[in-house]
């Protein structure tokens, strides 16, 4: 069966359960800041190297309770001696920019492109999108960043220039905002998020969750 092909001037996406096995739903389409919101809203994001655009809804779907976040016995001595400052907020445009350049195992280029940078700066500057920094003599060493709906975090991307900068910048958030959040999006499954307490969950108790906390 062809994939859904989005038409450009429609606010659409098919069903869920069209997805591919991998989760792969649909191509085509903009990055526009209403088809992104509905996406989000919808259990589905973007990702691709080049276009067109891809959309993904995998199933299961990999993502982290605030409350079953797991913090070793090591980053919480480190955490205690405070080597980094945690921010939010203070520089999206440097954390985007980190994530898009740094170079990943197994990854050849980034896909956070230029079209996809400028999509998440306007999603920042609406209110949607946030940043989190985490900062070492005032440099910017690590952090992530995401989109925040309702009580939803849907996590997009996270860099380290140092170890555990990335960690600790996550960690500091969830216990932040734990009370705040219901669920925090991890899309894929990763090792690094794995160790943070994160695992899959059906798309359909996703989505329920999704829908019930925006």
């Amino acid at each position: 069966m062809p994939l859904f092909q989005i038409p450009d001037n429609e606010l659409i996406f098919p069903p869920l359960h069209k997805a591919e096995a991998d989760g792969l739903l649909a191509i085509g389409g903009d990055l526009s800041m209403e088809r992104l919101l509905l996406a989000y809203r919808s259990g589905i994001f973007p990702w691709f190297n080049h276009k067109p655009i891809l959309w993904w809804s995998p199933d299961p779907r990999f993502v982290l309770f605030p409350a079953e976040l797991k913090v070793s016995n090591s980053m919480k001595q480190l955490l205690k001696k405070s080597p980094f400052r945690i921010s939010v907020n203070e520089n999206f445009a440097g954390v985007i920019s980190n994530c898009s350049s740094i170079e990943r195992e197994g990854q050849d280029g980034s896909w956070i492109t230029k079209d996809m940078m400028a999509a998440y700066l306007r999603l920042h500057k609406a209110g949607y999108a946030l940043s989190v920094e985490c900062w070492q003599n005032e440099e910017l060493v690590g952090g992530l960043y995401g989109v925040k709906m309702g009580r939803c975090f849907f996590g997009e991307s996270m860099f380290a220039k140092v170890s555990n900068a990335s960690k600790a910048a996550f960690i500091t958030f969830i216990r932040q905002n734990e009370n705040e959040l219901a669920l925090v999006d991890c899309q894929v499954h990763t090792h690094h998020l794995a160790s943070l307490g994160a695992r899959f969950i059906s798309r359909v108790t996703f989505t329920d969750i999704v829908q019930r906390n925006l």
